[in-house]
């Protein structure tokens, strides 16, 4: 689908909604309504203790002690103290219950899960995520691209369990919901710049140009920059751990009559980028007992590498259009339509491994994989929803249609050659790389329809029933059209049909006490494996969730308590095995032979995930603010039976040797995670001029890293911090500095985030976590 065909059908759809302007009308006003109230609570909240805050996990603005789900909000502020400038940066841990990972060691694509429900590779086309990620109420297909710069976010919501009826497909452990300042129609903005450790240097520019014509438009761009955390000894080869992201986006809003409000923008984002470097962490008697010299073998991070390869930056490239309206009918029903087309275009170039992904080190034998792998993808997302009040009913109805296209390619060179003595290497010509035979190559085609509706009915003022449900049809096909440099003709086609429903039971035992019960169901669809020999393809796996919460605020609104407690049951889990199989493809260098092949199955049993969430916020005395925030998660998956190596044994004269079961283990998911902060801010002088002070600590439990394997990777314990003089006058115009010195792991904090021993022939393998950055910033606004 093209941009001209995508921007014409978004302004179909527009026209279709102003056809419908009478529908919109009445929304507007009590849009602008709400708004207003709830400025008029957080202004008098300001004075007396903690702020409201606003939330749209239920489709419309409600205030967070009110909604009853369990949510983490980081607002701008938060965002801006915590430093942090793409989704990746929340790996530490600010939210305990939210888990981002790289996949494998590359930054281009983000492993992102919800109490346990974390996809270890949704890294193809036809795999999909298990969290659903948004952009302005716009669901973003894949996790490639996700580690582009964050523009000028208003907040971060983290919506926790699945949210099956509101948000639909791949919402299964929940939701990560971005939501961008929109124009104010004012002339403003802010501008800053910064520099840092490991050449660091950042920018960014946002501005608001004056309403002309009932039309406020915003202008936002960025960059980001940092040299590499991990020397390559090669001279002139990339380094790991670098990044240099830039982007711009320019958004609209366009009020033409009373009522109705259409917001049209569009973002476009590069982000280059290299993997962290793995290195090898321990060795075999046998392995050590051919090691070559310059192979180093250590439980600390390295700053340069111990192999010099051939490395260059991962290219990632996202853009996308939206068109956001909403028409207010009546004063009680506003109607809206979300419209948007959206690309990622994904080039990974991984040679973290060096020596140690190797099978042995042997003389004259090529080594250093080097994985090329290559995306594009096409979406395009059209929704109508009706949002609006009947009496003591309020209620939210939509249609959405979903429309995905996806390619990759895959090759995996070997960029060094050892010497005949294993004293030495020399590096292959780079320019054969892209002549290495294609492991594989796929295409993935994805439809999905969907109908949904939800309503809260209060009988009594305390009391608020809710009940939902979503209809979904899935229909998905692909082709691997290459395995192993050899056309195949292996393909795939699904057609799921599901609803998923959900009730609520939510009681106010005072304006400050909120309990609420509540059952839900979620799904990830299903696919296909495109490292399969024969593209098996698998069904979606399910889950239903339990809950229960309480909200809470006393002591004169300076403190807020929440927790909730919950019980998952997934069914049908996606469970990936490793196994032996006969490589049927003719014209493959292994044709006839017995080879390791990937695939994915569903599995039989339930898998059990319990756990606890809570959050305290304290402001004790005017300008102090203390958080703490806490999960624990408790998991138990049954042992899978791995259907395609009995399949094999059988084939190969073995039925004794099943049946076959493995252990499987959920990934990226600590028992225990623990986040604090402490916020002060202290006057200085009479106009406005403050000192800031903000630091956060952020504890893991270790956790299981691959899901076939019992290693963990190690407990962590990071700490951030930043300090600003904050607004200070620079005119009778207004404009005003601020100043900020800024650290991320403060105490330089070394763990191994990911370990894998699935090479028994020479050790273990790890990535390490980020070193202590730091840096200075001033921002102007104005």
């Amino acid at each position: 689908m093209t941009a001209k065909f995508t921007l014409s059908a978004s302004l179909a759809a527009l026209a279709l909604a102003a056809v419908a302007m009478p529908a919109h009308a009445a929304e507007a006003e009590a849009a602008e309504a709400d708004a207003a109230a709830g400025a008029d609570a957080a202004a008098a909240a300001e004075t007396s203790g903690l702020t409201d805050i606003v939330v749209t996990a239920t489709k419309r603005e409600t205030n967070l002690q009110k909604t009853p789900i369990s949510i983490s909000v980081m607002g701008s502020e938060d965002i801006k103290k915590r430093h942090v400038q793409s989704l990746i940066d929340l790996a530490d841990g600010g939210v305990p219950s939210l888990r981002v990972a790289t996949f494998e060691a590359r930054q281009s694509a983000l492993t992102i899960g919800i109490r346990g429900i974390v996809p270890l590779d949704a890294n193809q086309p036809a795999r999909e995520q298990g969290v659903g990620v948004y952009l302005d109420g716009v669901y973003l297909g894949r996790q490639h691209g996700l580690n582009a710069s964050l523009f000028d976010l208003e907040r971060i919501e983290v919506l926790k369990g699945p949210q099956g009826t509101l948000f639909g497909r791949n919402t299964e452990g929940g939701a990560l919901s971005m939501v961008v300042k929109a124009p104010t129609g004012e002339f403003g903005g802010r501008m800053s710049a910064g520099v840092g450790n490991y050449g660091s240097y950042t920018g960014q520019l946002h501005l608001d140009l004056p309403e002309f014509a009932n039309i406020a438009i915003k202008l936002d761009g960025v960059i980001q920059h940092q040299d590499p955390t991990v020397k390559n000894p090669l001279a002139g080869q990339a380094g790991w751990n670098q990044y240099h992201r830039y982007g711009g986006r320019i958004a609209a809003r366009w009020k033409p009559v009373d009522g109705l409000t259409v917001d049209l923008a569009f973002d476009k984002s590069r982000d280059e980028n290299t993997p962290f470097y793995s290195q090898l962490v321990t060795i075999t008697p046998a392995a050590l007992a051919n090691k070559p010299a310059q192979v180093v073998v250590t439980g600390q991070r390295m700053d340069t590498a111990d192999i010099g390869v051939p490395q260059q930056p991962s290219i990632d490239k996202t853009q996308g259009f939206s068109a956001n309206v909403k028409y207010k009918l009546t004063p009680d029903i506003e109607l809206r339509s979300i419209t948007s087309w959206r690309t990622v275009s994904d080039a990974q170039w991984d040679n973290s491994g060096g020596a140690h992904r190797t099978p042995i080190w042997a003389a004259n034998t090529a080594f250093s994989r080097y994985s090329l792998a290559f995306l594009d993808q096409r979406q395009f997302s059209q929704e109508f929803q009706a949002v609006g009040s009947l009496g003591d009913v309020d209620y939210v109805a939509g249609l959405y249609y979903f429309n995905e296209r996806a390619n990759d390619r895959a090759q995996t060179p070997n960029s060094n050659v050892w010497n005949a003595t294993l004293t030495n290497y020399t590096i292959v010509d780079p320019s054969t790389y892209l002549n290495a035979a294609v492991a594989r190559a796929s295409i993935a085609y994805s439809k999905s329809y969907a109908a949904y509706g939800q309503a809260t009915w209060s009988p009594l003022p305390i009391l608020h029933l809710t009940a939902g449900g979503r209809y979904t049809h899935d229909k998905k096909n692909g082709r691997l059209f290459v395995v192993n440099g050899a056309a195949t003709p292996y393909s795939f086609a699904l057609d799921n049909q599901r609803f998923d429903p959900l009730a609520v039971v939510a009681f106010d035992v005072s304006s400050d006490v909120n309990l609420y019960a509540k059952y839900a169901t979620g799904y990830r669809a299903g696919g296909a494996s495109s490292r399969s020999l024969t593209y098996r393809s698998f069904g979606p796996e399910s889950v239903k969730s339990y809950e229960v919460g309480l909200k809470t605020t006393f002591l004169d609104r300076k403190v807020r308590f929440n927790i909730a407690g919950y019980i998952m049951d997934r069914k049908d889990s996606q469970v990936d095995f490793n196994a032996f199989a006969l490589d049927n493809v003719v014209g493959s260098p292994t044709y006839g032979q017995v080879r390791n092949t990937l695939d994915t199955v569903n599995a039989l049993g339930i898998t059990k995930i319990r756990g606890v969430e809570a959050d305290l916020t304290v402001t004790p005395v005017t300008g102090l603010s203390l958080g703490l925030s806490y999960a624990y998660t408790y998991s138990r998956v049954p042992p899978a039976e791995n259907t395609i190596q009995e399949a094999t044994n059988i084939s190969q004269g073995n039925p004794g040797l099943n049946p076959v079961f493995q252990t499987v283990y959920i990934v990226f998911t600590p028992k225990n995670a623990l986040s604090g902060n402490i916020d002060y801010e202290l006057p200085v002088g009479g106009a406005g001029t403050a000192l800031r002070f903000h630091v956060d600590g952020n504890y893991s439990d270790p956790m299981y890293t691959f899901d076939n394997e019992a290693v963990q990777s190690d407990k962590s314990f990071i700490v951030n911090a930043r300090l600003s003089l904050a607004d200070i006058p620079m005119s009778n115009a207004g404009q005003k500095l601020t100043v900020s010195a800024w650290a991320r792991n403060l105490f330089n904090e070394a763990h191994i985030y990911r370990r894998s021993a699935a090479n028994t022939a020479l050790g273990d393998y790890a990535n390490f976590n980020a070193p202590r950055t730091y840096g200075i910033e001033a921002t102007v606004a104005f």
